[in-house]
């Protein structure tokens, strides 16, 4: 299947260069935003270009933060400072940069850059950009291209203390105060900023750009950077809920006679936020996306960083109910749905099903759509043409179509189900490629309109043929623990056609505890408040209200005093998220995430702001295995099983049998490392 998905997205990445022209015509690809706020350790260059295999089989681009370096702080970006020189950011150097984007590329992954020239940040005085050279030639700007209204004053005020001079332009857009608004009709501005551009599509190898806060400057600049940079997929970040003013913004990036920029949906993103957060299921209001002639230049979303929820204290404007929901909209309709790294993170499976049955029916950003029906406050119907079927997609409480030989199910959960049309001709399975804890059950299905066709399947990788074994559509068949590629077809007439691939790990998981341990001397705490979340929903605080769980039990290990508290991992992809705090929640410590072990946590004296930092002392604090030190010589002697930073995985199994089912990976089992294949 990864040979097959791959030449897809090499396909949907063509042509680029001859018809550039702002978002391609009929494009089929889906789009992932690889970063939510203060994702450093998610979108870690290293870490996405892991995942390289996986995200290449759902995804055509991914749109990853500002990789330049921002000043030698953790930064999202935003406060751009270097553009063509420094490129080691919060996120990995710039080897790894260039090392992730190479990986996507050869995979047929494009990388998005996000591109911030509203603004700049500048070194240390309001008016100091960094000098920096690119090709040969010197890229310098200077207090005259930043506007005359900047900051509403506050910049012209500063440059009359230094005597310097502003540009005689006032800002084409609206306004930003956090740094210097650069004046794009300075031909200073367009000089650095297309050797910026192409720094970035040529040297970088970025496959295209998305534009931050397009609402800064005039769109006819965004037209002219893209017509000299001739970049395929261009996305501007217009903030609007007003469709009309982002049609216009998409017009205004015209040159030529041709639109030069895709736009962000926020319509429809507000639309579909309305549609499940109250419960109408009404999406009649639409977007971009539904107005003729806009919805190839639409590039749909539920959420982002922008919108997402960060934490209890910063709220923002979040879906809050029906989040599987509104992606099935998104991912039926035209347009370019762009999905939000946390969302694939926690429903990747309901997504990858979702993208696998939009390629199956051929849906593009220009596919016609309509509304089927819509029953305020219970359901919302419509249908997608395809190239290759229809799709009916049904929002809210799911009813079959009233046709039930026509549309067959494929792909359904909580308040949706997708049903494509019997002529997409088509084997499918219930569950999508990927990695699983537990033997799993599917369903193969025969997506035809042939009322006598059948399915032939194997499970170990080799061609189904006509002679192979041979079931009736709804077959349920269970996947065993290990590693198995399942290829199902269609049997019509003695003739095996359509084919599919899927490929799943099936890991013999035991649940498992962990213990948290916090030591507070560097600070002074008396007392320990525990604020935890993450996962799978499972380690939220028994006191829900702000800071959580007030820790009163302790144990004393290397000599210090631990206040500690255990959690049941689930699942290989469980873990916990943690604050500490002191007294009602204030002073309190830095996130930390990504607990999936025995974890001793220090809190320091050093802070973040107003939060303190931790140091994770866990490699310097004994574990279980450090007192295991002989491999049993009877089989059936009870061993305990650890990954190899001390995660207790299995507790008192007999030898022979600790190492069945454990995925791949280096285990110390009755205090013996091994390897497990």
């Amino acid at each position: 299947m990864r040979h097959f998905y791959t030449l897809l997205a090499a396909l949907l990445l063509l042509p680029l260069s001859s018809k550039a022209q702002g978002w391609q015509p009929n494009y089929g690809g889906v789009m992932l935003q690889g970063f939510y706020w203060d994702s450093y350790d998610d979108t870690k260059w290293t870490a996405l270009e892991r995942q390289a295999d996986e995200l290449s089989q759902y995804f055509s681009l991914i749109w990853i933060p500002q990789s330049g370096n921002c000043g030698n702080h953790l930064s999202m970006g935003y406060d751009d400072l270097y553009w063509f020189n420094n490129y080691n950011s919060s996120f990995g150097t710039e080897a790894e940069l260039r090392s992730m984007i190479a990986a996507f590329k050869a995979k047929g992954l494009g990388t998005i850059a996000d591109v911030v020239i509203n603004h700049r940040q500048t070194l240390s005085t309001w008016f100091d950009f960094p000098t920096e050279i690119y090709k040969g030639v010197t890229y310098q700007l200077t207090s005259t291209d930043i506007v005359a209204d900047d900051d509403n004053g506050a910049t012209a005020a500063e440059a009359a203390k230094k005597g310097v001079s502003l540009s005689a332009n006032k800002d084409t857009g609206e306004g930003w105060n956090g740094m210097r608004d650069l004046d794009h009709a300075s031909p200073n501005v367009q000089k650095t900023v297309n050797a910026y551009l192409d720094f970035l599509l040529n040297d970088l190898k970025y496959t295209g750009l998305r534009y931050d806060v397009s609402k800064g400057y005039a769109p006819r600049f965004t037209g002219l950077y893209n017509k000299t940079a001739n970049v395929p997929f261009s996305v501007g970040e217009y903030w609007d809920g007003n469709v009309s003013a982002v049609k216009n913004w998409v017009d205004g990036t015209i040159v030529d006679g041709a639109i030069q920029s895709a736009a962000f949906d926020f319509p429809i993103r507000y639309t579909v936020r309305d549609a499940v957060n109250d419960g109408t299921w009404n999406f009649t209001s639409g977007g971009l996306v539904t107005q003729p002639g806009f919805k190839r230049f639409a590039v749909t979303f539920v959420e982002n960083h922008d919108t997402e929820k960060r934490s209890d204290t910063d709220q923002q404007d979040p879906v809050r109910r029906d989040t599987l929901a509104a992606n099935a909209y998104i991912l039926a309709m035209p347009g370019t749905p762009c999905l939000f790294l946390k969302h694939w993170k926690d429903y990747k499976s309901d997504l990858k099903q979702m993208i696998l049955v939009r390629h199956a029916a051929g849906i593009t950003n220009e596919s016609d759509w309509e509304q089927t029906s819509y029953v305020p406050n219970k359901n919302y119907t419509f249908t997608v043409t395809g190239s290759k079927a229809k799709l009916r997609v049904v929002l809210g409480q799911v009813a079959d179509p009233a046709n039930a030989r026509k549309w067959v199910k494929v792909a359904a959960g909580y308040h949706y189900a997708y049903y494509l049309e019997n002529a997409a001709e088509t084997a499918w399975v219930s569950l999508p490629s990927g990695e699983y804890d537990g033997a799993k059950e599917v369903t193969l299905t025969a997506v035809s309109k042939s009322s006598n066709a059948r399915l032939v399947y194997t499970t170990d990788g080799t061609e189904p043929v006509a002679t192979g074994t041979n079931v009736a559509s709804g077959t349920k068949i269970t996947l065993p623990v290990g590693t198995t590629t399942l290829k199902v077809g269609l049997l019509i007439n003695g003739i095996v056609s359509s084919v599919i691939s899927r490929t799943y790990k099936i890991a013999d998981f035991q649940p498992y505890q962990i213990t948290i341990h916090a030591n507070t001397d560097n600070v002074g705490w008396t007392s320990v408040n525990y604020w935890t979340w993450g996962g799978d929903g499972t380690h939220a605080p028994q006191n829900t209200s702000w800071p959580g769980d007030k820790i009163t039990v302790t144990k004393t290990v290397n000599g210090k005093t631990w206040f500690y508290k255990k959690f049941t991992i689930n699942s290989s992809s469980d873990l916990v998220n943690l604050v500490l705090s002191a007294n009602a929640g204030d002073p309190q410590t830095v996130d930390i995430t990504g607990i999936k072990k025995d974890a001793y946590f220090e809190v320091s004296t050093d802070k973040d702001g107003t939060k303190y930092k931790v140091n994770d002392v866990t490699s310097s604090i004994p574990t279980g295995i450090a007192s295991i030190t002989q491999q049993p010589t009877d089989g059936n002697t009870l061993v305990d099983v650890y990954t190899t930073d001390g995660a207790l995985v299995r507790s008192r199994v007999a030898f022979n049998e600790a190492a069945k089912g454990l995925p791949a990976g280096i285990y110390i089992i009755g205090g013996k490392k091994m390897a497990v294949k």
